[in-house]
């Protein structure tokens, strides 16, 4: 039987078309925060069009590429410029301070939850395993895109490591760095991707950017790279990794800091 191939063309046209629509979603989704929150009739249906839409970008994005598709790699000549930070570039947390202080020497990544194995790994440990390097483009939903070279573990060698139950259906990213502050606390950034996701061979855990270590202002030590989607569902700064078989009991139940403030939860592109 004669294997169907997507054409490079087609690949390139499936990016931008649903990178557009989740840009054009999460915008939406930002417009309309107050109406998901004022108690009007507005904001149920709203939130309702939205999950649906946000169920089709996915369903979408698997169908057209399937569970094993790769996005598109460029060569050392396509970086022109050094990756662009965003966001929080210099966590101003105590816990962080102390371990950049004696450069991260104490960090740990710890591998908890529906996991047979809990993991506590260092980043020499994550260093010694098998690595991948790969140049990718960066999308942002902020409109922007940048090439670099990441390295880093493949994250399916740690799940495998710490043996993932089969009840477990998403992995939860915790990091140190705080992107809110509010009257209980400070929030520290997470966000979760699926399995499928997670064991896709360009999910990484990337410590290296542009041949060098992972600097802080892009997520030194440890920072997520889930290629086919977008920049806000690669968390920085990480240092745990929970198995779970939902989210609904983490931050606002939608699997992810800027998804409970109104963004697509897959973002994918």
């Amino acid at each position: 039987m004669a294997k169907f191939q997507i054409s490079p063309k087609f690949q390139m046209n499936r990016r931008k078309f649903l990178t557009s629509a989740s840009l054009g979603l999460s915008g939406i989704a930002l417009s309309g925060c107050d109406a998901f929150d004022s108690g009007l009739g507005i904001g149920g249906g709203l939130r309702s069009f939205l999950e649906n839409a946000n169920g089709l970008t996915w369903r979408a994005q698997r169908l057209l590429a399937g569970r094993e598709a790769l996005a598109p790699e460029f060569t050392e000549a396509d970086i022109r410029q050094p990756q662009r930070p965003n966001g929080v570039t210099a966590p101003d947390d105590d816990t962080y301070k102390g371990l950049l202080a004696n450069n991260f020497a104490d960090w740990r990544l710890e591998v908890t939850g529906l996991v047979e194995k809990p993991l506590s790994l260092t980043r020499e440990q994550l260093q010694n395993m098998p690595s991948r390097t790969q140049i990718t483009r960066h999308d942002c939903v902020e409109g922007w895109s940048c090439i670099a070279k990441w390295t880093g573990t493949p994250l399916s060698l740690v799940l495998d490591q710490a043996v993932v139950k089969p009840e477990a259906r998403y992995v939860m990213f915790h990091c140190l760095d705080t992107i809110e502050q509010s009257l209980s606390g400070d929030i520290k950034y997470y966000g979760s991707i699926d399995l499928i996701d997670a064991r896709h061979p360009q999910t990484i855990l990337a410590y290296g950017l542009n041949g060098k270590p992972l600097p802080v202002e892009n997520g030194a030590p440890l920072r997520v790279r889930v290629e086919r989607q977008l920049g806000y569902k690669m968390p920085k700064y990480l240092y745990k990794i929970e198995l779970v078989d939902g989210f609904t009991a983490i931050g606002g139940g939608r699997g992810g800091y800027w998804e409970d403030n109104g963004y697509d939860w897959y973002g994918g592109i």
